[in-house]
């Protein structure tokens, strides 16, 4: 067996291929929520205070494109993990959003800040399909929704990360925005790690060998069935080859809209909706911002970890169904009632552990319910495509603040888009509670029978 051969039940593969998706998810999230802590004071940077009523609309264009670029990226490096392997895209993404996050901090103005961050984006977007698909098939079947919960919990870590940070940063400068994406740079650390450690894993080492082989035997001219023959065709197509795939694909996107656009259309004004609230309240109003982010980000990190012991516990359907019921509610529990800093920290708290927290399922059942030879396709594809729409979202909850003149009445009426989420879950797939990940002889038209090759 080569070096680069792990199975899912090596400690070390297991520890080094988490260990390394963690600190890119980590980033992310910094990267991620330093941007929405920042967007207000780069855009009157460099559009200018004046534009105080169009401002949630520059805003809005800042999350937008992130968004879209984060698509873009997740999209291409998803069918590039299944082809090249997790590992070395997890690397490439780590350093391309780092050298591009550091260029953003010498924006001259708006418009170059939308393109460093479509470019930063596409790194960002890039990270995630592939650590998730390398944790879920190195970790065990009883305990991957817990691997995978960890996992995503790096993501609100970063969230932590860069309100600590900022909190820190933040001192009424007007360049104060631009280090916090100096400090974006330091991700490239994590890649040494990566390259020097982190390997692929077991389970894709034989699907690529598969696909070669076959590969080889159609370039021979050798007889090969349909069923072989798809292995050589595309990925992305390759997901839309059966009915029943095509199904799940449809319902985790209506799923994976709730949980996108309710945080990017809803919970990313949090920071802006806390000011508004208190602005005629108290005097610290900067710290009362960071106080009631820093308890949204740490409760969602429980929220994180939770969907991964109760997702194995109680399977993956019940917890989400859960989850997305606890977002419902939280919604106008944060933006309708709260007046105080204490009732808005109180609020935020249990908003985080639901629409934060939530995210973790989007990692867990949809890498579960695809093989793995189009497993990096298949998430990035629901992940993306649903940020796509809620780049769109985004804008339109803008636009609704505007209509409405008050961020609360507009997140109300985009937050009810978690009732989406609710319907559709218990028709979304099989149950995946410690079960394997699904094989080739799971899914109809493709040959059961493949040769398989032995790593050597």
């Amino acid at each position: 067996m080569s070096s680069a051969t792990l199975t899912s039940a090596d400690p070390i593969a297991r520890r080094n291929g988490f260990i390394g998706a963690f600190l890119g998810w980590l980033f992310d999230g910094y990267e991620t929520y330093a941007t929405v802590l920042i967007a207000a004071a780069a855009v009157n940077d460099l559009v200018g205070p004046g534009v105080a009523r169009a401002q949630p609309l520059f805003i809005g264009g800042i999350l937008a494109t992130t968004l879209v670029a984060w698509a873009v990226g997740g999209l291409l490096s998803g069918i590039l993990a299944d082809y090249f392997g997790r590992r070395r895209v997890l690397l490439t993404s780590i350093l391309w959003y780092s050298i591009f996050a550091g260029l953003t901090a010498l924006a001259p103005n708006y418009v170059s800040l939308l393109v460093l961050r479509f470019l930063t984006g596409i790194g960002m977007g890039a990270e995630w399909g592939a650590g998730s698909s390398l944790v879920s098939e190195l970790w065990d079947p009883q305990r991957r929704g817990r691997g995978l919960a960890y996992l995503q919990s790096g993501f609100g870590c970063g969230f932590l990360l860069a309100a600590a940070i900022w909190q820190v940063i933040n001192q009424g400068g007007v360049d104060d925005w631009r280090w916090m994406y100096v400090i974006g740079v330091t991700p490239a650390i994590a890649t040494l790690f990566v390259r020097r450690y982190v390997k692929d894993s077991n389970l894709w080492i034989e699907a690529d060998q598969r696909r070669r082989l076959i590969r080889q035997r159609v370039n021979a001219n050798e007889p090969v069935d349909g069923g072989e023959r798809n292995l050589t065709r595309l990925t992305l197509w390759q997901l839309f080859e059966t009915r029943e795939l095509r199904r799940r694909v449809a319902l985790l996107l209506i799923a994976g809209l709730s949980t996108t656009i309710g945080w990017w259309a809803v919970s990313a004004w949090i920071p802006q909706f806390t000011a508004q609230q208190l602005a005629d309240k108290m005097r610290d109003v900067p710290g009362a911002i960071t106080q009631v982010v820093i308890t949204y980000n740490a409760i969602g990190i429980l929220g994180f970890i939770a969907v991964g012991y109760l997702a194995d516990w109680l399977g993956r359907k019940p917890t989400m169904i859960f989850y997305f019921i606890g977002s419902l509610i939280s919604v106008p529990a944060l933006f309708l009632w709260p007046t105080s800093l204490e009732g808005l920290t109180a609020a935020a708290a249990v908003n985080g552990f639901f629409t934060l927290g939530q995210w973790t399922w989007l990692a867990i059942y949809p890498s579960e319910l695809f093989p793995t030879h189009i497993r990096a396709t298949a998430i990035t594809f629901v992940f993306n495509t649903t940020r796509l729409v809620a780049a769109v979202a985004t804008l339109i909850s803008a636009y609704l603040i505007q209509v409405f003149g008050s961020i609360s009445t507009a997140a109300v009426v985009v937050g009810s888009i978690y009732v989406l989420g609710l319907l559709v879950t218990p028709w979304i797939g099989p149950e995946t509670r410690a079960k394997p990940l699904p094989g080739l002889d799971d899914f109809a038209g493709i040959t059961p029978h493949l040769p398989t090759v032995a790593a050597e």
